[in-house]
């Protein structure tokens, strides 16, 4: 069971531990049913490498069962200023491959290296958890996109989102698009995307970008509630409800309609064989 859990996670079994965390830089943490995830490179602004990408997709992997909220922040005054401009050249980051090594292959290897990138983004929008994306600063290309991977995002009033890529002659492909585009709508998704232009806090709110906006000195706060308004509610029940949520789009009412139905059917069969 667990090897299968593993399979369905990305293929990544094995712990990490925080000595090899701290050398790729990042930082995890678990306090009961809240998981920490820090990017912690504040010296490149927390720019994210294969490393990062492939430590986040074994964090995802071995996260503990009893976790219900992940959080994942940047240190210092950035969240992320997306992804470490060395990987486009060919020497790359010392000790990792990088896409510039990769040029002279085929396209489908090419790909690979691009799905592999993108397990460590995939398991944040699992239906078991809630994940936080707490945004101060830049949070540009990679950065923006690790902040959609995220079920909700609570901002500070010096937030900067930009989705970069295009205008480095690149697409977002770390799983950003389908959440922007579900977020604002095609026609904002498109203006943010093909300007390259920075959103900032009020913007991100007024579109749906951004749940909450508070002083920089406050987002810790804020978080911590948030955090304590989603344990608040039943576990099981609220795994069913962000299960139905994400599936939402894809089904007609009449589909909805019975996937609610099974659901509910499930939950009141749990709540009366408790109280037999």
């Amino acid at each position: 069971m667990a090897d299968a859990k593993a399979r369905q996670r990305g293929g990544y079994a094995e712990e990490i531990s925080a000595e090899e965390l701290a050398e790729i830089g990042l930082r995890f943490e678990v306090d009961g049913e809240i998981a920490t995830v820090t990017l912690n490179r504040p010296e490149k602004r927390n720019a994210q490498t294969l490393a990062t990408w492939s430590a986040l997709a074994r964090i995802g992997a071995g996260l503990p069962e009893q976790v219900r909220v992940v959080v994942v922040k940047g240190e210092g005054p950035s969240f992320s200023a997306g992804i470490d401009l060395r990987m486009f050249t060919k020497e790359g980051v010392p000790g990792q491959g990088s896409f510039g090594s990769a040029s002279g292959r085929e396209e489908s290897s090419i790909m690979e290296l691009v799905d592999q990138a993108q397990q460590g983004f995939l398991w944040l929008r699992r239906p078991e958890i809630v994940s936080i994306a707490a945004v101060r600063g830049h949070a540009v290309g990679a950065g923006f996109q690790l902040a959609l991977a995220c079920d909700l995002r609570i901002v500070a009033d010096d937030v900067k989102f930009c989705m970069k890529e295009p205008a480095l002659g690149l697409v977002p492909d770390l799983t950003g698009t389908k959440p922007l585009v579900e977020l604002v709508g095609l026609a904002k998704a498109t203006d943010i995307c093909l300007t390259a232009r920075n959103v900032e806090a009020e913007e991100a709110f007024r579109i749906g970008l951004a749940e909450q906006v508070v002083a920089g000195g406050d987002l810790d706060e804020a978080v911590a509630g948030k955090v304590a308004q989603l344990l608040s509610t039943n576990r099981e029940a609220a795994a069913a409800t962000k299960r139905l949520l994400q599936g939402a789009s894809g089904r007609t009412l009449e589909e909805q309609r019975a996937a609610e139905g099974a659901e509910q059917a499930k939950r009141l069969k749990a709540l009366f064989d408790a109280q037999s």
